[in-house]
């Protein structure tokens, strides 16, 4: 049973993945058929990270009152509800319509997840539950490119839709598989809310570290292809496809990550992780002609962000108590979706006036200001 309980957790995180990287896939053509611009999709994305902000506030409360499980399967289906719904839709503003649902399931299971692992598994399996959900985000992209070869994105939303419908449907018949871990902190009515876990000492401290980590992590990606055409003069087509190692270096170095995290702790691979980050960001700003040390440092880039996110969530029941660990990775998920929301727009508006130049060096500023916080965090902290 323990084994089928984490296998179904493994494969909840493949469900978290396979809508992430779905809109930036197919908006080239999704936006030409829908008459509006390219430029648009950043009001889709807005209004997915709100409703994603949102859930992740309430997460604690609809866990504690419905349990993880319960959380997890009405949040896939409504995901999927909101993925077919996108397929279905001819009009932009039936997608603004349904980017609603799709925000909402998102945060709730994220948070809830999360949370989950953190209280009942080891870090390892935090690490590679995260390493799938890659796999979730790198399976989207390929099925909307077969869609569009094929059909159009209408199809590629009908297939990653249809392939949640029927994980949420697997969920649904294997929630009695969850009882084996009796819930911690949440459906036990143990812990405070949102206000309380934010008096804690500590907690203040890693949300602004959080909030830092995710900014950089999310700029990183969205920017380095951009970077490599204006800055290192790669074409196009060969600085989109490069702009994948950060990708791949964060897959990788979380399944690998696997292998070393219970031994280490959290703290230490957050500290590790930031190390080797440093070094791919240098790479990226050395100032050579050949475009090698770019490439390089997004791989290594990547490689280093891999235990941070991940170290910072499984954290957080240990230093905060398991009866408010909830509280604290719902405000931790929110925080982080405030980030990647508003700080790569932010990127974008100061590469247009100084020049792109800037993409390691803003990368750097906020990871510099993400070890400082998590730092205090941990020393703070009442370690329960």
């Amino acid at each position: 049973m323990y084994t089928l309980l984490i296998a179904i957790i493994y494969l909840a995180f493949i469900s978290l993945g396979l809508p992430d990287s779905l809109l930036g896939a197919g908006w080239a053509g999704m936006h030409v058929e829908m008459d509006v611009s390219v430029s648009s999709m950043g009001i889709i994305s807005m209004i997915i990270s709100g409703g994603t902000i949102v859930s992740s506030l309430l997460s604690v409360r609809l866990t504690r009152r419905f349990g993880t499980r319960i959380v997890t399967v009405a949040s896939v289906f409504l995901t999927a509800a909101a993925l077919l719904g996108f397929g279905f839709s001819t009009r932009f503003w039936q997608i603004a319509l349904f980017a609603v649902p799709y925000g909402l399931g998102a945060g709730a299971v994220d948070a809830a997840l999360n949370n989950y692992i953190a209280l009942h598994y080891s870090s390892r399996h935090m690490s590679w539950l995260h390493c799938f959900w890659g796999v979730g985000a790198i399976i989207s992209p390929l099925v909307m490119g077969f869609a569009l070869r094929n059909y159009s994105w209408h199809g590629g939303y009908f297939i990653v839709g249809g392939i949640q419908l029927v994980l949420g449907l697997f969920l649904l018949a294997t929630l009695p598989v969850w009882k084996i871990n009796p819930e911690k902190g949440t459906a036990d009515g143990k812990g405070g809310g949102i206000f309380s876990a934010l008096k804690i000492r500590g907690v203040p401290f890693m949300l602004v570290g959080f909030f830092a980590y995710c900014s950089a992590e999310a700029a990183a990606m969205h920017w380095s292809s951009t970077y490599l055409v204006e800055v290192r003069g790669l074409s196009a087509e060969r600085a989109a496809s490069f702009a994948s190692l950060i990708y791949i270096g964060i897959t990788v170095g979380r399944f690998l990550c696997g292998f070393i995290s219970d031994r280490l702790k959290d703290r230490k691979m957050i500290v590790l992780g930031t190390a080797v980050l440093f070094c791919g960001l240098a790479l990226i700003a050395l100032p050579v002609k050949s475009p090698a040390p770019a490439l390089a440092g997004l791989a290594v880039t990547g490689f280093g962000c891999a235990p941070i996110y991940p170290s910072i969530i499984h954290s957080a029941p240990e230093n905060f108590g398991e009866e408010n660990s909830g509280a604290v990775i719902g405000i931790q998920m929110a925080s982080a979706y405030v980030g990647s929301t508003f700080m790569p727009p932010l990127y974008g508006l100061l590469g247009g006036i100084f020049g792109f130049w800037l993409y390691p060096y803003f990368a750097m500023a906020f990871f510099a200001l993400m070890i400082v916080m998590t730092e205090l965090a941990f020393r703070k902290a009442p370690k329960k």
